[in-house]
């Protein structure tokens, strides 16, 4: 071999990271790489789908740099997003998203990454109150989603009451999950809605009883029975060799600057890069534990997007104060008030939930 050993210890080098096995590879691990020559399979203008909420440039933001950030886990190469891949393997198939605006964002993000590949005329979009699917027509495919923002039914889930008045009926899914029957992926999440910062009003049986019947909990206690009130209706309904069930994990808050060493009181306002080292306390380790307890005793296998870790970095990528509030987009006095108005919760798109789906793509 006429190869230097400087050249064979370069070539071990780049050999060393496998392809993508779940089994194998900790997707957690890893560094946000720029890379300019990624470009997204979407914007927010060609994506006829995007709402308003999620839709940053079209809304005023001017730094770029966080669409051209890629993330690289340590001990695995993550395939880049194939659209005409990701369809072949939802030929004949429903692909339900259940859960929150988060949820929300990542359905919004796979649609706009699958959907410009398909002529107009054999694409359709429809959107209900809490039921929204896109079809790929020559797939005979449906992408949809499904808002419970917390799988468990809850006198908020359409009418958003002041949280004090919340009151969540931890003992059921039904009203919900008849929606996620005879689907075949599926895909939950569960978390910002829980966190109100006050003891939980639960309730038993039905909202007959009103403000009477309920207990108060703590956050933690509730979301374990909650969690394991759908992990029930997964185990005794459906059959794991037609369906196959994902769970997202915490998309992290960033609405505290001063935990990565900015001042306190603009959240994410005006950040346009990736921190280095982060874990604030937009990700509830407790909570993240009840999730890992209640997967760990189920019957059916649970896959689980791990997308907690590697969201923490993008402090750049929310939607900030380049989103809209009940209909409409922030005026310059909201913007100028970035400490009261961003939105240091849901991401803007393209960005970080492409990210999530080339996970979620590669588990699949």
């Amino acid at each position: 071999d006429h190869r230097t050993a400087e050249e064979n210890v370069e070539i071990l080098e780049i050999d060393d990271r496998f392809e993508f096995d779940p089994e194998e590879c900790d997707i957690g691990k890893g560094k946000w790489v720029f890379n300019r020559s990624i470009k997204p399979l979407y914007t927010d203008t060609s994506c006829p789908y995007l709402d308003r909420q999620f839709s940053c440039v079209k809304n005023g933001r001017l730094d770029f740099d966080y669409h051209h950030w890629e993330w690289q886990p340590e001990d695995c190469d993550l395939p880049r997003f194939n659209p005409e891949l990701a369809l072949q393997k939802l030929r004949g198939k429903r692909l339900l998203f259940a859960g929150d605006s988060l949820q929300r964002n990542q359905w919004e993000s796979f649609v706009c990454m699958v959907e410009w590949t398909i002529p107009p005329e054999k694409k359709s979009m429809k959107r209900g109150k809490v039921h929204y699917v896109f079809k790929a027509k020559e797939y005979n495919a449906t992408i949809e989603f499904y808002w419970a923002p917390f799988l468990i039914e809850s006198n908020t889930d359409i009418d958003v009451l002041d949280p004090k008045k919340r009151i969540l009926k931890v003992d059921s899914v039904a009203k919900h999950s008849k929606h996620w029957e005879g689907a075949d992926i599926l895909a939950f999440n569960t978390y910002v809605w829980w966190m109100s910062g006050l003891r939980l009003k639960t309730l038993w049986g039905s909202f007959v009883n009103g403000d009477e019947g309920y207990a108060e909990l703590d956050t933690a206690v509730a979301y374990q029975i909650g969690l394991k009130t759908w992990a029930n209706w997964i185990d005794s309904t459906l059959n794991p060799n037609k369906t196959r069930v994902f769970f997202t994990t915490i998309s992290p808050i960033h609405t505290r600057s001063e935990e990565w060493g900015k001042t306190d009181g603009l959240k994410c306002f005006n950040e346009t890069k990736p921190v280095k080292k982060l874990w604030g306390s937009g990700s509830d380790k407790e909570m993240m534990s009840v999730v890992a307890g209640v997967l760990k005793k189920m019957k059916v296998a649970v896959t689980v997007v791990n997308i907690t870790q590697l969201s923490e970095y993008r402090v750049d990528a929310h939607s900030s104060i380049y989103t809209e509030t009940g209909g409409r987009l922030l005026n310059d006095e909201e913007k100028a008030d970035p400490g009261r108005h961003a939105d240091c919760i849901h991401w803007c798109l393209p960005g970080v939930p492409d990210t999530w789906n080339r996970i979620f793509l590669a588990h699949l």
